[in-house]
This record gives structure tokens, sequence and C-alpha cells, in this order.
């Protein structure tokens, strides 16, 4: 067990993915205070269940990912910062939240690469690659179809895991696999999913 600092937020942080993040808000600028003369300077992001990521008071669900902070920039009214996720995590308590919020939690195991799982996972980065190629043509998506992935396997999964254009309870879901397996399998069935769905909407 290990304590965090948390910064709750409306959206899933993935290992091995990046994310950009503003500060303003007094109690995050005190967490961000307190963390950077560590190395590597980290904090837990988990997803908001009810409430707002502005005013404190919100929800969340039990797990996360842990984000070390990559670049960080000063900048008129916040703070701008780019993370990368890391270590996923389970929560087993929620602290005090003052000066901010704060918990124990339990490390996840990392998900073990076969080299047996190649075929699925190149039948879910197929799927993943088609289900972006459609999405574009119906909405603006962050990724594109033709994005480079890592060379890494286990690196790889988790980036075909973040864009797959889906909701945030089904990046949650993902983000909550116990093998590897079971995380490219739902990859691949939800990104077939989520294909359909835009094409239905095209079709209209």
């Amino acid at each position: 067990m290990t304590t965090l600092p948390m910064f709750p937020l409306g959206a899933v942080l993935f290992p091995y993915m990046p994310m950009q993040l503003r500060v303003f808000e007094p109690r995050y600028l005190m967490l961000l205070a307190d963390i950077l003369s560590d190395e590597p300077s980290e904090f837990g992001i988990p997803l908001i269940e009810r409430g707002s990521e502005v005013g404190g008071g919100e929800h969340t669900f039990g797990h996360g990912t842990v984000a070390q902070i990559v670049e960080l920039e000063g900048l008129e009214g916040f703070v701008g910062m780019t993370v990368q996720g890391d270590r996923r995590f389970e929560v087993t308590e929620w602290l005090d939240d003052q000066p901010y919020p704060r918990a124990k939690v339990r490390e996840l195991p990392d998900l073990e690469w076969d080299d047996d799982l190649e075929p699925l996972r190149r039948r879910a980065e197929l799927a993943v690659r088609r289900t972006l190629a459609v999405a574009s043509e119906y909405t603006d998506q962050v990724w594109s179809a033709v994005v480079e992935l890592s060379d890494e396997p286990v690196a790889a999964a988790w980036q075909l895991a973040a864009i797959t254009p889906l909701n945030e309870l089904d990046q949650l879901s993902l983000l909550g696999s116990v093998s590897m397996e079971q995380l490219l399998s739902s990859v691949e069935s939800l990104a077939s999913d989520a294909e359909q769905t835009f094409r239905s909407g095209l079709m209209e």
C-alpha cells in the first residue's frame, strides 16, 4: 500500500500515454508544490463518477493510473503540464481531502506479454484503425487511423486501448483488464462495436 495525492478527472489516463493538463485550482497548485521535489513527480488520476473537476466534492471510480510529470510550464492564470501514464492502481481508502485529495492505493500488476498473442494484437490494431477511419468521417478525432504505435508490444497494446474512440466507462473497463489477452480481446470487440455504431450514424 502507498499513499498518493489524487487529481480526479473526467477522462481516463492509460499507461504509456501522454495527457496535457491545466492546473489553476489552489488545492492542485498546492499538490504540485508538494510533489515537485520528488523524483519522479507523480500523482494519481482516477475517473470522476459524479461531480465536477472544479471545486471538490466529486465521487470517483475505484481505480486509475499514476501520472508522472514530464513537462511543466507556468502560464498566465494557470500551470500547464504534460504527464505520462505509468502504473495502474486500485483505491483502498480515501483520506482527508485537505489540502487536496489523497488516497491509499494498491498498485495493480503489470500485464505480461506473450508472443502467442501477436495475432490477437494484429486483429485488435486492425479493428482500431478501421474504426478510427470510419469515425473520422463522422466527427473530429484526436487520433488518426494511421497513427504510429510503439514497437514495444505492451506499450502498443495500451496505446490501442487509449486511441480507440470509446466513452469513458468503456475506457475504464479496459484499464481494469487483468491479462493482456483480456485487454486485446476487449479492444478488438469494443472497437468493432464502435465501428458499427459510427457506420449506422453515417447511413442515417
